[in-house]
C-alpha cells in the first residue's frame, strides 16, 4: 500500500501564492512521475502539471508560467509552486503518482480557494 499525504492549500487573495507537497510513503519500489491535478466544482478532472522521475515536465497551459512543479526523488515528494493565483484556479487539487508494477494513487485533495 501507498499513502500519500497532501499539504499547503487554503484561501489565498487574486495575485497571491501558495505552495502544495504531496508525500508519498509505504511499498514504492519505482516512481515513474508525480503528478498534480485539480477538480472546480461543476467540472472535470484536469491535469495541471506532471514531473517524472527524471525532472521532465508539463503544464496545462491555463498555468504556465505561473506554477512550477518540483520533486524530490529521495523524499517521493512533489511540490507545486503556485503564483499570480486567479479565482479560476479554485479547485480542489490532488496529487497523483504513477508507479511501475503497481497501482496509481491519488491523494485526498487539498482544497485551494482563491478570492477576487
Amino acid at each position: 500500500q501507498v499513502q500519500l499525504v497532501e499539504s499547503g492549500g487554503g484561501l489565498v487573495q487574486a495575485g497571491g501564492s501558495l505552495r502544495l507537497s504531496c508525500a508519498a510513503s509505504g511499498s514504492i519500489f519505482h516512481m515513474k512521475a508525480m503528478a498534480w491535478y485539480r477538480q472546480a466544482p461543476g467540472k472535470q478532472r484536469e491535469l495541471v502539471a506532471r514531473i517524472t522521475n527524471r525532472g521532465s515536465t508539463n503544464y496545462a497551459d491555463s498555468v504556465k508560467d505561473r506554477f512550477t512543479i518540483s520533486n524530490d526523488n529521495a523524499k517521493n515528494t512533489v511540490y507545486l509552486q503556485m503564483n499570480s493565483l486567479k479565482p479560476e484556479d479554485t479547485a480542489v487539487y490532488y496529487c497523483y503518482v504513477d508507479l511501475a508494477f503497481q497501482s496509481d494513487y491519488w491523494g485526498q485533495g487539498t482544497q485551494v480557494t482563491v478570492s477576487s
